[in-house]
């Protein structure tokens, strides 16, 4: 196995077989974020201190800031535990030589499990039912709930995913285990099947898993709402900036979509009686923990041996130093 070489500052929760192992590979000084009192990301210059008064050399963290003064410190490796190291500057990393590793696909199967529930929740009215048996308003205004939550089943319907990457992925194939008709909207994608209007056209229900981009942002608007199917559900579990919030609650509000699911809080939302939300929630299970410690771990590894690291963003540094 070897002796273990330096030290890491893990700011990011971890667990399983790739926390053991990171533990083998190197000294570690854990203080995750999710359990700070009162939470708080660090700011750069927090992260900077307590990689100074560690003395570690490889930082890993998920939503901590990492610039600035933080490449003021001998730096190793930089490790997100997230699809898109956004906390990070990569160029600043990148012109001191700090390889900056991700980890994408550790919490796919958990969002898209999320996507199932919100589903369900939004496409079944299982929020306001709940809600009726808990305030003992089941038979309200004489309505009896078999008339009240009437819904068509999602079995034979068609389910439209806009991103196909491995949330995307994940999400197919539990819907198609549902029996649904699974179709994908993706121009960068293998296995894409529809063009953006024609998946909307179509689709019963469309679920947004696309990453958050200048060419992303607001993709989904007044326009792509109005093409929509009359009752159609709308889910998003990726980023709330993929769609117009404004238009998604004039398409809710004029009965134009039956429901939305959302992964997000969206106060101007709260009050229609048709959407369904949670708090970003879509990763948080102890499983993506451990995803991201294995594929952190993995990569540590690998450059404990010499050999490039399978998720690296800035590939270059090493390009740099053969050269």
């Amino acid at each position: 196995m070897g002796e273990r070489k330096g030290r890491a500052l893990v700011l990011a929760p971890m667990r399983g077989p790739g926390w053991e192992r990171l533990n083998e590979l190197t000294d570690v000084v854990y203080e995750p974020a999710v359990e700070r009192r009162p939470f708080r990301l660090h700011p750069a210059g927090d992260v900077a201190r307590r990689l100074a008064e560690t003395g570690a050399t490889i930082l890993v963290t998920e939503a901590d800031e990492v610039a600035g003064p933080v490449f003021d410190q001998p730096l190793e490796v930089i490790a997100v535990t997230r699809g898109d190291p956004v906390n990070v500057d990569v160029a600043a990393a990148s012109a001191r030589g700090i390889p900056v590793l991700r980890t994408p696909g550790r919490d796919a199967d958990a969002v898209a499990e999320l996507s199932v529930a919100l589903l369900f929740a939004a496409a079944r009215g299982v929020v306001a039912a709940d809600r009726t048996v808990r305030e003992g308003s089941v038979y309200a205004d004489g309505v009896t709930p078999y008339q009240r939550h009437r819904a068509w089943q999602l079995a034979g319907r068609t389910f439209g995913i806009v991103g196909l990457g491995a949330v995307g992925k994940a999400v197919w194939w539990r819907m198609d285990g549902l029996g649904m008709r699974v179709i994908a909207c993706d121009p960068y994608a293998d296995g894409a099947t529809h063009k953006l209007p024609e998946l909307l056209n179509v689709a019963d229900v469309v679920s947004v898993h696309a990453a958050l981009t200048e060419e992303t942002a607001g993709m989904i608007g007044a326009r792509q709402f109005e093409i929509m199917k009359p009752g159609a559900v709308f889910l998003n579990t990726a980023e709330a900036g993929l769609h117009d919030a404004d238009a998604l609650a004039g398409a809710l509000s004029s009965g134009h979509l039956a429901g939305a699911g959302l992964d997000h809080a969206a106060p101007g939302l709260a009050g229609l009686p048709n959407v369904v939300m949670t708090p970003h929630i879509g990763g948080a299970t102890f499983d993506a923990e451990a995803g991201g410690a294995q594929l952190v771990a993995d990569d540590i590894e690998r450059l404990r041996a010499g050999e490039p690291p399978r998720n690296c963003v800035n590939p270059e540094v090493f390009r740099d130093v053969r050269a």
